[in-house]
């Protein structure tokens, strides 16, 4: 089966109520562990890559191994780009062949905003390529994203119908209180579902994108603190919220910090167990593994039974 396009896919999310799982990758190990997932849970699944990954393992490379997965599973795979910081960004990724591709112009004001997302559309939608666009601001660092919690801001219900009309955009991404990274909370986890459902109702055929979504698994974040990380106090958005939002409107779900920590988490653990280890094979196996139990954990209990195809 060849890349497909998210358009099916979020169209059965929104009639049945419920997220499709958006995981970013970087290397072969995160992609294997990821399809490998999919494919047991029979499940469609997006890969989604950052313009920071795409430096780091370089287009040619990323391209091949998707190839690579979509040739040994008939699963349905998109694959997109997550936050794409420009056009010619966004341009690169719909000419290399990704199938749906992010503009973020969030950082810009509303009319910037649009466009920008406006000029990506025009081109991504003239090569058969979905777009993603984000209208509000969300907190935390990933990447190349970096907004300081004063400068976060939640996404307007009447400006998300004002931009989807003019800009064309296939689904949006809104803030209603996730962020970015590992230190999502600092009290009680609390998401704007009261939003959420107010930007269904002004744009009920639009695809809601929630970011900054990962669960920062405890159990991996003591793991990776048990051998040698530093990372105090993480929190993460609870596995029922994020599901509660699948049933309320959100069609697609990113998940990038928890794929971090799986694979951090494991190689610390052989490290520490076994100082003498020094064969790549023997420390990225635990990690994809525990990417693909992570992954695999989350199609069936966070992105739902009814994904599945």
């Amino acid at each position: 089966m060849p890349l497909v396009t998210t358009k099916n896919m979020f169209e059965k999310s929104m009639k049945e109520g419920f997220a499709i799982g958006a995981f970013n990758i970087n290397n072969m190990e995160i992609i294997q562990g990821i399809v490998d997932a999919a494919s047991e849970k029979n499940s469609p699944v997006i890969l989604q890559v950052s313009s920071s990954a795409i430096k780091y393992a370089r287009m040619p490379y990323l391209m091949k191994m998707v190839e690579a997965a979509v040739e040994t599973t008939n699963i349905p795979i998109a694959l997109h780009l997550d936050h794409g910081p420009d056009f010619e960004t966004c341009k690169e990724c719909v000419d290399a062949g990704f199938t749906s591709v992010m503009i973020d112009g969030s950082k810009y004001s509303f009319e910037e905003n649009v466009e920008l997302t406006k000029k990506v559309v025009e081109y991504a939608h003239s090569k058969g390529v979905v777009v993603e666009a984000e209208l509000g601001k969300l907190a935390g660092i990933e990447d190349d994203v970096n907004v300081a919690a004063n400068d976060a801001m939640y996404t307007d219900p009447e400006q998300a119908k004002e931009f989807v009309e003019r800009t064309g955009c296939d689904s949006l991404a809104i803030a209603i209180g996730t962020s970015h990274g590992a230190y999502k909370f600092k009290g009680e986890a609390k998401l704007r579902f009261d939003i959420l459902q107010k930007v269904k109702e002004k744009i009920p055929n639009t695809p809601i994108v929630l970011h900054g979504a990962s669960t920062v698994i405890p159990e991996l974040v003591e793991m990776c603190n048990k051998f040698g990380g530093e990372i105090p106090g993480a929190k993460g958005v609870p596995n029922e919220m994020l599901k509660e939002a699948g049933k309320l409107g959100v069609s697609k779900i990113n998940v990038d910090t928890d794929i971090r920590l799986a694979v951090t988490a494991n190689i610390r653990k052989v490290f520490a167990e076994k100082p003498s280890e020094f064969d790549p094979r023997k420390y990225l196996s635990p990690a994809r593994d525990a990417v693909k139990e992570i992954v695999g954990f989350k199609i069936e209990n966070v992105f739902c039974s009814s994904n599945k195809e």
